[in-house]
C-alpha cells in the first residue's frame, strides 16, 4: 500500500537536548517565569546574533508590540510596514491606536521595495507626517534589501525594527538577520525554524531599551516590596520551562538551516527548468535560511494553478499553502493607504496570485519530499 502518511508545511524538529534544560528547571523548581534558562537563553540569543542582549517574550507579536511602544508610538501615529506578510507584523501597529501605512515588495527578494518606500516617505515629508516607526520584514528566510531601506530610513531619521521572525539563521552581508534595526524580532512558534512551542524574542544594541523591554513585558512591576504599578505593562514574559526547550533548539540551529536549504536544493533541482516556475531569489551577499521554499506558478505558462496544485497534494495528505494574502488585500486594512513597486505594478497581488509554499520541514525525509515532487510533477508535464 502506498505511504500515505501526513506530511507537514514545516513541523517541529527537537534535537533530543530539550530534555536536559526542562528537567533542570524542574529540579530547581523554577517552573514559572523567570529563571536560569530565560537568562540563559537570552545570553545565547544575543551571542548567536552578535547582538549586546536579548529579551524573550510569549511570541514574536509580543516583541514587535514592545519595539513598537519603547519607540514611542501612540494614537494618531503611522508606521510603514511591509504589507506581504503575516497580520502579526501588522497587529501591533492598531494595539498602540497608530495607523499603518503598507509597502509593497519588490522581485528581487519578495521584500520591502526601497522604491516604494522611498515615495512613501516623500508623501509623508509633504504632509508634514513622518512615520514613528517602519518594520521590515524578511521573508520565508529571506533578508530584505538592507542596505538599501536603512538609507532611506536614516535620511529621514525614522527607526527601524527587523521583522526577521522568518529568517533566524539567515545572513546579509555578513551580519546575522535580525540585527539590523533599532531591534530585531524573531519567533519560536511552533512552525518555525527552532520552536519554543510558542515564543518570541528582542534583540538590540541598546541595554536600557531590552531593560524597558524586560519591565514592560512583566506588568511593568516598580521596584517596591508592594505591587506598584505606574505605567501600562503586560504579561508577555516567556516562561523557564518554555526557554529550556528553546536552548536546547538553538544548539542546533545551523544545523536546521543547512537542512532546510538541502530540502530547498531538492525542490530547485527537480522544477527550475520548467517553463513558469520561478523560485523566491536568494540576494547576492546574503544567504536565506529557505524556512520555507517559496515559489511562483505561472499558470499561462505551466498550464495550471498553484491552487490545483495545493488540491493535489491535499488529496494526498501534504500540506502546502499559498504565500501570505498582502495586508492591503485583507478585509481588516480596508482602506489603508498603500504604496506600490510602481504605478500599475503591484508586485506583493502578483506573488500572492501565483505564490505557493511546498512542504519544508528540517526533519522530511528525501522519501517524503519525492512524494511531494511527483505528485507536482504530475500536474505540470
Amino acid at each position: 500500500m502506498p505511504n500515505n502518511s501526513r506530511i507537514f508545511l514545516s513541523s517541529p524538529h527537537m534535537s533530543g537536548n530539550e530534555q536536559k534544560y526542562i528537567q533542570e528547571a524542574f529540579e530547581m523548581n523554577w517552573i514559572a517565569p523567570l529563571g536560569n534558562n530565560v537568562d540563559g537563553f537570552e545570553q545565547e540569543l544575543a551571542e548567536y546574533n552578535n547582538t549586546k542582549g536579548a529579551a524573550v517574550v510569549t511570541s514574536g507579536t509580543a516583541a514587535i508590540h514592545l519595539a513598537l511602544r519603547i519607540l514611542g508610538v501612540e494614537q494618531g501615529d503611522t508606521v510603514f510596514c511591509s504589507s506581504l506578510t503575516f497580520v502579526a507584523s501588522v497587529n501591533p501597529i492598531l494595539y498602540q491606536g497608530a495607523t499603518p501605512i503598507l509597502i509593497d515588495s519588490e522581485m528581487d527578494t519578495w521584500n520591502m521595495s526601497p522604491i516604494a518606500l522611498r515615495k512613501a516617505f516623500k508623501d509623508a515629508k509633504s504632509k508634514g507626517k513622518l512615520p514613528k516607526a517602519v518594520i521590515i520584514v524578511n521573508l520565508y528566510g529571506q533578508s530584505a534589501k538592507m542596505d538599501e531601506l536603512l538609507a532611506v530610513c536614516d535620511e529621514y531619521e525614522v527607526p527601524v525594527v527587523e521583522d526577521a521572525a522568518e529568517s533566524l539563521g539567515s545572513t546579509y552581508n555578513g551580519r546575522k538577520s535580525g540585527t539590523f534595526g533599532e531591534f530585531g524580532v524573531f519567533s519560536f512558534n511552533g512552525n518555525k525554524i527552532i520552536t519554543t512551542s510558542g515564543g518570541g524574542a528582542l534583540v538590540a544594541n541598546d541595554e536600557v531599551a531590552l531593560q524597558k523591554a524586560r519591565f514592560l513585558s512583566t506588568q511593568a512591576r516598580d521596584p517596591a516590596v508592594h505591587y506598584q504599578h505606574s505605567e501600562l505593562g503586560y504579561n508577555y514574559r516567556m516562561s523557564n520551562i518554555v526557554a529550556g526547550i528553546g536552548r536546547g533548539q538553538l544548539e542546533i540551529l545551523d544545523e536546521r538551516v543547512q537542512q532546510r536549504r538541502a530540502v530547498y536544493q531538492r525542490y530547485f533541482t527537480a522544477f527550475s527548468n520548467i517553463p513558469g516556475i520561478e523560485f523566491q531569489p536568494e540576494l547576492e551577499n546574503s544567504m536565506s535560511n529557505r524556512w520555507l521554499t517559496a515559489l511562483t506558478v505561472d499558470p499561462d505558462v505551466t498550464g495550471v494553478s498553484r491552487y490545483e496544485i495545493i488540491e493535489a497534494l491535499a488529496k494526498e495528505n501534504i500540506e502546502a499553502r499559498p504565500v501570505w494574502k498582502p495586508m492591503h488585500l485583507q478585509p481588516l486594512f480596508e482602506g489603508v493607504l498603500y504604496y506600490p513597486h510602481e504605478e500599475e505594478n503591484s508586485v506583493s497581488d502578483m506573488l500572492f496570485k501565483c505564490g505557493l509554499c511546498l512542504p519544508s520541514g528540517s526533519n522530511m525525509t528525501i522519501e517524503e519530499q519525492n512524494r511531494v515532487i511527483d505528485i507536482i510533477m504530475e500536474k505540470l508535464v
